[in-house]
């Protein structure tokens, strides 16, 4: 099974003002009052009026992102983080393989990263992901690691999270789903003994 990201995520208000105008952001809800903001070429286009770059080649530590982040969507990203954590996140994994890079705006600069990973050696809270999103504020709760707690485990691609974005969806609407489901499949409880026909 294989699983992509291209997002940026932040508080849902910040990233709700900062895209209000915008004809191609699609805010995706996750936990902890937090909204993720699908990166396609549309939207990098939008912002920066220029199409967006791609690396040559696999994901390193030198290049930690599939998409070039130009200097006019950095400035764009460091702005938005004057009122905010605002952290960039990428992730490309198929049949049990992959990476994941991270990098986290705070006060109009960088604060931490960028961060590669294609190990998984390390502890969970230090992969780049779980690392940037503890960055942004996200509190440890149930679930196994930031990214879960989040919600990030709940689409697979691009594609999935501008479809939950455009639904309108929570974080815990698959849940919710499942929990109702399991409820419309348990046996109808009996009914009073006068229902049996014992008098």
């Amino acid at each position: 099974m294989s699983y992509q990201l291209s997002a940026v995520v932040a508080d849902v208000e910040l990233l709700r003002e900062q895209t209000a105008d915008l004809d191609h952001a699609v805010l995706a809800a996750l936990r902890q009052d937090f909204a993720l903001l699908p990166v396609t070429p549309q939207l990098v286009t939008e912002l920066t009026g220029a199409l967006p770059d791609f690396a040559i080649g696999e994901p390193s530590a030198e290049q930690p992102f599939q998409l070039v982040l130009s200097p006019a969507l950095r400035e764009l990203l460091a702005g938005w983080s004057r009122q905010g954590p605002v952290a960039y996140l990428e992730a490309g994994f198929a049949g049990g393989l992959g990476h994941q890079s991270a990098v986290v705006w705070l006060g109009g600069a960088v604060s931490w990263g960028p961060c590669f990973d294609d190990r998984f050696d390390r502890p969970r809270a230090e992969w780049p992901i779980n690392a940037a999103l503890t960055r942004l504020g996200a509190e440890p709760g149930p679930w196994i690691d930031p990214f879960a707690e989040l919600g990030l485990h709940l689409e697979r691609d691009t594609a999935g999270w501008l479809a939950h974005g455009r639904r309108g969806l929570s974080a815990d609407y698959w849940d919710d789903l499942a929990e109702e489901w399991e409820q419309h499949q348990q046996p109808p409880r009996p009914g009073p003994v006068g229902d049996w026909g014992i008098a």
